[in-house]
This record gives structure tokens, sequence and C-alpha cells, in this order.
């Protein structure tokens, strides 16, 4: 009878596992992009930012104007006190861009001013001084993920996210701002080369050694951004929001991106960041071609670039999932 018991209650924790795996996450959404609607699909999250919170968001490359603006994001960093947290990139732009680059913290600095966010909210460039490890689940390309060492700084994290199209990754959403832009320099070439190479080398930049193989990319991004999310919820805890405007088949870091072709659509949010990814990938599917807007470029763009495995990996690896519940919060 034991035996049988036994049994039955291993059963019944199998069933109760794969319930779990197929409930939808819900994800919030309005059509309206404004200040006050970015802090009203905050408070939807029924989440309280606590202790010490980090914004992280780009702050965008210096000839780039498609980033999320100062105006429209201060309204949420105020209603939670919070910190715009960044990192250096890996990469410099041709001599003629010189002064956009951000690839070391003194230009970097001047651009994020520049771009009119030291006006109103503090700043922190992560991986200025330092960088530190924190751990990883899925270690099938990387060992470990190296994020910014001022991360240790802080208590909460909202990944605010600027949803759009990115020439590596095929998108850049939540996923893409939690591992790539969390990433040290260092970090970011050792999640492009899917754990080939942990020190940054610029004379290596887009060799086969520094991208490594596609999926692997793009595996190890989903696998840094469980790393992230694991090393927030030990904390107070992380949420994620996508804005969908301005939405070029480049990412907010391509200094020149080619032009938007897509209308603004709305803002997102969700506790699940592949459920928020995946529900802005599926309204990017499902918008139909006009005259004024127009998904075909930014769909080849992530096609070509295989862009939604790294949704699939993320889901495949536990951090959260496809299925999804969309909730109005303007009806």
């Amino acid at each position: 009878m034991r035996k049988v018991s036994f049994i039955l209650a291993a059963a019944m924790l199998m069933v109760s596992a794969a319930v779990m795996a197929q409930q939808a996450s819900k994800v919030y959404l309005t059509r309206e992009i404004s200040p006050e609607s970015l802090v009203k699909i905050y408070k939807a999250l029924g989440v309280e930012a606590k202790g010490r919170v980090a914004v992280k968001m780009s702050t965008g490359e210096g000839s780039n104007p498609n980033y999320l603006k100062p105006e429209l994001v201060k309204k949420l960093i105020w209603e939670v006190d919070g910190t715009i947290v960044e990192c250096n990139t890996a990469y410099g732009n041709s001599p003629a861009d010189k002064k956009d680059d951000r690839n070391t913290s003194e230009n970097h600095w001047k651009v994020i001013e520049r771009h009119g966010f030291t006006k109103y909210f503090p700043v922190d460039i992560m991986d200025e001084y330092d960088e530190m490890r924190i751990p990883v689940k899925d270690q099938t390309h990387i060992k470990y993920d190296i994020v910014g060492g001022h991360m240790a700084n802080y208590d909460f994290m909202i990944a605010l996210n600027h949803f759009k199209g990115h020439p590596m990754g095929g998108y850049g959403g939540a996923l893409k701002n939690l591992s790539i832009g969390c990433a040290s320099q260092n970090g970011k070439a050792y999640i492009h080369s899917a754990g080939k190479m942990e020190k940054l080398d610029m004379g290596k930049l887009w060799t086969p050694e520094f991208v490594g193989n596609q999926d692997g990319f793009l595996e190890s991004m989903a696998a840094a951004a469980q790393a992230v999310v694991n090393y927030f919820n030990k904390k107070q805890g992380i949420i994620y929001i996508s804005v969908m405007n301005n939405m070029s088949i480049d990412c907010d870091c391509v200094d020149h991106p080619e032009p938007v072709k897509l209308e603004d659509y709305g803002i997102l949010a969700s506790t699940d960041p592949v459920a928020l990814d995946q529900a802005c990938i599926d309204i990017i599917n499902q918008q139909k071609v006009t005259a004024k807007n127009d998904p075909t470029d930014l769909l080849k763009r992530i096609d070509k670039q295989h862009g939604t495995h790294t949704i699939d990996h993320a889901a495949q690896i536990g951090l959260g999932s496809k299925k999804y519940e969309l909730v109005n919060l303007d009806l």
C-alpha cells in the first residue's frame, strides 16, 4: 500500500508540474504611450518596487533618435524612486562617429547627458569600475554571467525595454535587455561568442571567434537573462515593461538606424519576460501592411537572425511561459 501511495503521490506531482507549465502568464496592455500610462501599467502588475530600485533601459546610441526619451519615462522612475542603470557597449563606431561611442565610460556619460537623462534622475553605468560573475542555471554555453559590478547595489529591477529590431538578435525586448543589457563589456563578449571569449578583445569584434554560432548566441542570451532574473528574485524582485514605439529594424545601439516603418502600438508589462517578448512578437506578426504601417522588414530581420529561438530556449530552461493572457487596461 505504501508503494502504491508513493506512486500515486509522484504521479500527482508530475501532473501538477505539467499543469503549472501550461498556465498562461498575464501580460498587460495599454495602447496609450504616455508617462501616465507607464505608471498605470506598472501599478497593474501589483508588484511594488522595493528597496534600491534599478531601472534597466537603453539611453541610446549617440545619433540614434529612437530610444525611450527621459520625458516619457520620468514619472515611472520618480514613482519608484529609481536609478537608471546601463553598461558600456562592446563595440566602437566609425571614425566619423567617435563622439557617439559608448564603449568607454567617459564617452558614454557624454551621450547620457546629451540625451537628457541626468537632467531628471540618477544614472549608473554598472560596469564603470568593475564587474562580477553571477550563477547561471543553464550552462549549455556559458558557465556564469558577467554583469556590471554595481548591480550588487540594487534590491529590485525594472527591465524597461524598448521593443524593436536588432542586427544580431533579430529583435530586442526584455530578454536582450536582461542579458546583453546588464552584461559588462567582457560579459557581452562572453554571451556573443557563446562562451568562447571571456575577455573582450576589440581587435576581434565581429570575427567568428567573437560571434560564435547564432543559436549558441541566442541560447546564451536566454541563459544570461535567467541569471539576472534569479539574482533579483533572491532579493526583492524584478518586473518587465516593454514600450512598442519607434520600432526600427535596428536596435537603439545602432548609431544610424534604418527608418521606422511601423506605427507606435502601445505599452505591455508582465512578471514573465518570456510571455512579454512572445506577446510583442505576436503583435508584430498580426500587423497588416498599410501605407503607414509595414512590419515586413522587421519580420524578415527576426526570421533571418532566428530571433524567436531566444524565446523558445528561455521557455525551455524554465525562465517563463510562451503562453499568456492579454489583459487590456483600456477596456
